[in-house]
């Protein structure tokens, strides 16, 4: 089965008035793909409505039409979100083509809700309340073969990311690799307690590690862990599976998400990496009761950051609608640019400041910190003084001591700068980022002394 829609054509299938002609468009443009309609694909061949064709020709000639145009559709680059009709499983060639070019999705519908929806249209098949009913049941098993499930946008987007909410128990793979805390809290026995994400620490992984390349390495911890295991399993053996369990708000929010893997080096924070997306990432909230209260405060510097990006105070929602929602986000964006080419930059708003800070304090400023900093940095060199005041409030970050020319040259170092050129991630408004390299370097070294303390 597939683990996400990366490569693939998103395929939503489920019975009739499970919304997928309504989920669809909306679900494309937060993908940044074409949408096609099977069903609209086959009217445009043969000229007449769907209803028309079973009314003319018979159910037999529209579902051989309806496979033709199935199997076109699903053979074709770039991969596009694509409905498929609530009958289409039934074909043995659309589920082998499926199998092979889709990560198929079914929107999930009770028979009582589909009839509500559907009973007043011209669908051939909602005429009869009895026959209708019984054709949802027919049709049930073959959309519980779809590599997931879901009802809504928010899930379709956490489910083509290959993310569920699901206690961490559900994980699986052949050896488990931990935070040393996260362990001991949930006692969970592991392969290798993740100390840094070091290369001495991948090498000792490396090392440790008894599998072949079926398996699957789990990952629990927060971010430095997840980093490490996707790292080192991008790499051992030339590229193992893995899956992401974050116990961090900013693993769960942010840093277990969208496969960018790496470990640090002395010039800089993941300047070694890779892109390799987890085959799963299992969210479990209630991971974050055993945190103390400075990790969440370096948590909730990421959930602000997204808000800033997202143009909503997510800050200011429940602990596991922040966490919903802010990996919601990051996974649309991760899914629409996957390699970094675009606008995933966007971020990166306040972490060249917030690298720069590590650096100077040999990472012993923590990364929400830091972050929290940064954000403020960043809205100021964006003239947005009153969006500054507001990370100020809800985060109240202290400046730190760190030397300043040690910080300057680590921030000129920015593995994100281009020809010299320092490249920030900035705010035109809340909800629109753009990337610029066009700020004068005193006035970034000036937002820069201005966290020092």
């Amino acid at each position: 089965m597939a683990s996400n829609v990366l490569g693939r054509h998103l395929a939503l299938v489920g019975f009739m008035g499970a919304g997928k002609s309504t989920l669809g468009p909306v679900l494309a443009e937060r993908l940044g793909r074409e949408f096609v309609s099977v069903d609209a694909v086959v009217e445009e061949r043969v000229g007449t409505p769907v209803a028309d064709v079973f009314a003319t020709r018979g159910e037999s000639a529209f579902r051989e039409l309806e496979e033709a145009a199935a199997l076109d559709v699903l053979t074709r680059r770039p991969p596009a979100v694509v409905e498929l009709g609530g009958g289409a499983l039934g074909s043995a060639g659309t589920r082998d083509a499926l199998a092979e070019h889709a990560f198929t999705l079914h929107l999930e519908v009770t028979a009582d809700e589909a009839w509500a929806r559907v009973a007043a249209s011209d669908r051939p098949l909602a005429r009869d309340r009895e026959a209708f009913t019984a054709l949802y049941g027919e049709r049930a098993p073959l959309y519980a073969g779809a590599d997931a499930s879901a009802d809504d946008l928010e899930s379709s987007l956490l489910a083509a990311a290959g993310i569920r909410f699901a206690p961490y128990v559900e994980a699986r793979g052949d050896a488990v690799v931990a935070d040393a805390r996260a362990a001991e809290a949930q006692g969970i026995p592991a392969v290798h307690f993740v100390q840094s994400k070091t290369l001495g620490e991948a090498e000792r992984l490396w090392e440790a590690l008894r599998i072949d390349r079926s398996s699957t390495l789990v990952a629990v911890g927060g971010g430095t862990t997840t980093d490490l295991v996707g790292f080192v399993a991008a790499t051992y053996m030339r590229g193992v599976d893995w899956v992401a369990v974050p116990s961090t708000l900013v693993g769960q929010v942010d840093a277990s998400i969208g496969g960018k893997v790496g470990i640090d080096i002395g010039q800089g924070k993941n300047l070694v990496g890779a892109f390799h997306w987890p085959a799963a990432t299992v969210i479990d909230t209630s991971l974050l009761g055993t945190l103390p209260d400075e990790e969440l405060r370096n948590g909730l510097a990421e959930v602000v950051k997204t808000g800033l990006l997202a143009g909503e105070p997510l800050w200011e929602l429940g602990a596991e609608e922040q966490v919903r929602r802010c990996a919601v986000f990051k996974a649309g964006v991760c899914l629409r640019d996957p390699q970094e080419r675009g606008e995933r930059a966007h971020l990166n708003l306040g972490h060249t400041f917030a690298h720069a800070l590590e650096a100077a304090s040999d990472y012993t400023v923590p990364h929400g910190h830091a972050v929290a900093l940064g954000l403020t940095a960043a809205l100021r060199v964006s003239d947005l003084d009153d969006a500054a005041q507001t990370v100020e409030d809800v985060l109240a970050p202290a400046r730190v001591a760190v030397d300043r020319d040690r910080a300057w040259a680590a921030l000129q170092r920015d593995k994100k700068a281009v020809g010299g050129r320092i490249r920030l991630v900035l705010l035109e408004r809340l909800g629109e980022p753009f990337v610029s390299s066009d700020v004068e370097p005193d006035r970034v070294r000036a937002a820069l002394d201005a966290l020092i303390a």
